[in-house]
C-alpha cells in the first residue's frame, strides 16, 4: 500500500499555567519567575535543555506580566528604546543563539543598561551558561556572567511519562495501555527527544494508516535516537 502524504498539522502546544506540568526538574524554576521581586536588579536567566519546558514557563511569566517578547537574534540596537519599558517587563529567548550576531550583542548590552534605568524586569532563556555563547563582546559577557540564574534539571521519569502523554494529546493521539510505562525507562531523560519520537510516531501512523502500538514505538524510537536532533539556523549580523 502506498504512503499517505501527510502534513504535520498538530495543534500549537498549549502554553497557559495550567498546562504547565509542574515537578521537582521545574518546581524551583517556576517558584523563581513567579517571584520577580526576588530577582537581583530585576533580572533573571533561565537555563534548560531543548525541549525541557522553558519556553512554556518563560511563556507564562510573559503573559502574566505583559513582557514584550523578542528571540535574541532579532535584537537590534535600533529598537533598544521601544523594548525596555519604564516599569515594564522584557522576555529576549536564546540568548545562547546569537553568537556570531555582533548587532544582536550590542543591542542585547545596551538593554541590560536600559532595563535598569527604567525598572523594567528583564528575563532571558537559554540552554546553556553565558561563558558557553561564544559572546564576543567582552562588556556583555561578564554581566551575562554576572546574571542571576535558575535552572530547569533533566526530567524524572513521572515527568517524562506525563510529557509524553501531553504531546500525544497536543497531536489528538492516546497511546495504547501499557506504552507509556513501556518506554519511559528504555528512554534518555531528554523531552526534546520525546517531543521528537512523539512527532515521529504521529507521521508514521498517518502515513501508513496503522495504529500506535509498542512495536511501532520501539522501532522509531530506535530510530529517532539515534538522529540528532536538528540544529538552530546560524545568526546573521544585524
Amino acid at each position: 500500500m502506498a504512503r499517505q502524504l501527510t502534513l504535520d498539522l498538530a495543534l500549537a502546544p498549549a502554553l497557559g499555567r495550567d498546562d504547565f506540568l509542574v515537578a521537582p526538574a521545574n518546581a524551583l524554576a517556576m517558584a523563581v519567575l513567579d517571584d520577580p521581586a526576588g530577582w537581583p536588579q530585576g533580572r533573571m536567566l533561565l537555563i534548560g535543555p531543548d525541549g525541557s519546558g522553558k519556553t512554556h514557563l518563560a511563556a507564562i511569566w510573559a503573559a502574566e506580566t505583559g513582557a514584550a517578547q523578542v528571540p535574541a537574534r532579532g535584537l537590534r540596537v535600533d529598537s533598544v528604546d521601544l523594548l525596555a519599558r519604564e516599569g515594564g517587563a522584557l522576555l529576549i529567548e536564546d540568548a545562547d543563539r546569537m553568537a556570531g550576531n555582533p548587532g544582536a550583542q550590542q543591542a542585547l548590552f545596551h538593554l541590560w543598561n536600559l532595563s535598569a534605568e527604567r525598572d523594567c524586569l528583564l528575563l532571558l532563556t537559554a540552554r546553556t551558561a553565558p561563558g558557553q555563547w561564544g559572546l564576543t563582546l567582552p562588556d556583555l559577557l561578564s554581566r551575562m556572567g554576572a546574571m542571576a540564574v535558575t535552572r530547569i534539571e533533566p526530567p524524572d521519569e513521572s515527568l517524562l511519562a506525563a510529557v509524553l502523554v501531553k504531546l500525544l494529546a497536543d497531536r489528538q493521539m492516546v497511546a495504547p495501555s501499557g506504552l507509556i510505562d513501556w518506554l519511559v525507562p528504555r528512554m534518555d531523560r531528554d523531552l526534546g527527544l520525546a517531543r521528537r519520537l512523539v512527532a515521529a510516531l504521529d507521521a508514521e501512523t498517518m502515513a501508513e494508516r496503522r495504529p500506535l502500538t509498542r512495536p511501532l514505538a520501539a522501532a522509531l524510537l530506535e530510530r529517532v535516537a539515534q538522529t540528532d536532533p536538528p540544529r538552530p539556523e546560524p545568526s546573521r549580523d544585524a
